[in-house]
């Protein structure tokens, strides 16, 4: 019997191997190497699918966040408050800035961040939340944007798993101020290598962003302001339009996979994640938590089935944050989920036969 993989990114594309050839074909004959229609259409395309007035397609997900930083004018003077449990990429962006990182800690059944623990984080120098819909589910937006609002704060939503989750019945891309995507591989969408992409609904920070990753520079060899060179790549653009087109069919089977864990593990010896109020996930990780994850772990390895740990280790016990200082208060959920999350298989070529297979697996083992 064959193991049953994390994730089967190349039954991805063998689903759509014809449309995305021809469209990677289209593509290298336009002899249109930098920007031109592909990367065009995607933007708009993907503005329309987030209900955002604009698209800015960038090369990857961290100069996404850096580049919306950036735009909206946060610097080394400023504090932005980040979770503390979130893939690194959150926290480099702040210290590519410059800005001071302050970690609040998740809620430990959605596993986003703890909107009730902000508004104590906030200090005179604070200048922006920045909330992770981590793994596939909408971050508890309402009450953070109203903390923002009241303290004047910028909003920049980290979806880089998120896209095609819906929050109180839309789709996220422009509740905040900006949002922050990556279509790496795995994502739910995602391109073959590398590739990002803001979008808000604010017309002057999208001409700022437009402006910042393209050398700073609106008019050639006109330099406006202190740029980047991360620019969409019109063959991962060309990909992505593929993509989208059935982006919501494959968030579907995830949904269908996900429902299934939730119903047919409830009362198993792990803790199941828990959805927050009018947010549909899109389940880009299914995480679970055990008391002996990596016990646990190794005997579902040994029964064939593969799983990932996200995160082992939290942002502030990287070598990258040695010497940062934390309060205990801000990072012991953290820690915790760092011990103790699992995460199964999940995705949308996944079969049903592999489904039942792990839930039969983690039903047989001991708590």
């Amino acid at each position: 019997m064959s193991d049953v993989p994390f994730l089967d990114l190349r039954a991805a594309y063998n689903e759509l191997a014809p449309e995305l050839e021809a469209a990677v074909l289209q593509s290298l004959r336009s002899g249109s190497y930098i920007g031109g229609g592909e990367v065009e259409a995607f933007e708009c395309e993907f503005a329309a699918y987030t209900h955002a007035s604009s698209c800015i397609g960038v090369a990857n997900g961290l100069d996404a966040l850096v580049l919306a930083l950036t735009a909206m004018g946060i610097g080394p003077s400023d504090e932005v408050i980040v979770p503390s449990h979130t893939f690194i990429a959150t926290w480099l962006a702040v210290s590519r800035v410059g800005a001071t990182i302050v970690p609040v800690d998740p809620d430990l059944g959605t596993m986003n961040i703890d909107p009730t623990l902000i508004e104590p984080a906030i200090t005179a120098r604070t200048k922006a939340i920045i909330p992770v819909h981590l793994y596939g589910q909408p971050a508890d937006l309402d009450p953070i944007l109203a903390i923002a609002k009241r303290h004047g704060l910028r909003v920049l939503e980290d979806a880089a798993q998120a896209q095609g989750a819906n929050y109180r019945g839309r789709k996220i891309g422009s509740h905040g101020d900006a949002v922050a995507w990556s279509f790496y591989p795995g994502k739910n969408l995602g391109a073959c290598g590398d590739a990002g992409a803001v979008t808000t609904n604010d017309p002057e920070l999208a001409d700022r962003i437009r402006t910042l990753r393209n050398y700073g520079s609106r008019v050639k060899y006109v330099h406006e302001l202190n740029g980047f060179n991360s620019r969409l790549d019109p063959v991962q653009a060309a990909v992505l339009r593929v993509k989208l087109r059935r982006l919501d069919a494959w968030n579907d089977r995830r949904r269908r996979i996900a429902n299934r864990y939730q119903v047919e593990l409830n009362g198993s010896s792990v803790a199941l994640p828990s959805v927050g109020p009018d947010c549909e996930p899109v389940w880009h990780l299914y995480v679970v938590r055990h008391p002996n994850r990596d016990a646990f772990q190794q005997e579902l390895a040994a029964r064939g089935i593969h799983t990932l740990i996200h995160y082992p280790t939290p942002p502030h016990l990287q070598g990258a944050y040695k010497g940062l200082e934390v309060s205990d208060r801000s990072v012991t959920r953290a820690e915790q989920l760092a011990k103790t999350a699992l995460s199964l298989p999940i995705g949308p070529q996944m079969r049903d036969v592999d489904v039942a297979r792990v839930i039969d697996s983690v039903l047989r083992l001991r708590p």
